[in-house]
């Protein structure tokens, strides 16, 4: 199985016509246009599993470049990594007892949103009676 990369047709395009646009090069496996999840509008890009290396190649050379409506069309032959890169392994810290918390003074009165602190009598605000 070789995979195929499509890109640049038109957004408007399903898969049973990009299907009888590659079939004139080979069988076809699989298709898969990628939609957007929340919207399953196409995100104008596409991947083709055919059956015969050949016959991708030569879909490649034929289709790649080809002008479809106003875009152009990009085919290429996907490369397969043989080996999946390995997830970076970050050790966990010891456990080093419950964290220590100190109280920092940041000034003023009251140490809410403030002015900075910049007077400290400055008086509060009256609160509302409740109803």
């Amino acid at each position: 199985m070789v995979t195929l990369f499509v890109g640049g047709f038109p957004l408007d395009m399903e898969e049973i016509e990009l299907v009888k646009l590659f079939m004139p090069f080979g069988q076809v496996s699989t298709i898969k246009i990628i939609r957007d999840k929340k919207t399953r509008i196409c995100k104008g890009y596409a991947f083709i599993e055919m059956h015969d290396q050949a016959a991708a190649e030569e879909a490649v050379a034929n289709l790649n470049g080809r002008d479809m409506g106003d875009r152009s069309l990009a085919v290429k032959i996907r490369e397969e990594n043989e080996k999946p890169k390995p997830k970076p392994f970050f050790p966990k810290k010891p456990f080093s007892g419950p964290p220590s918390y100190t109280k920092v003074d940041r000034g003023g009165h009251g140490g809410g949103y403030s002015s900075g602190g910049s007077d400290p009598y400055k008086k509060k605000r009256p609160r509302r009676p409740i109803n």
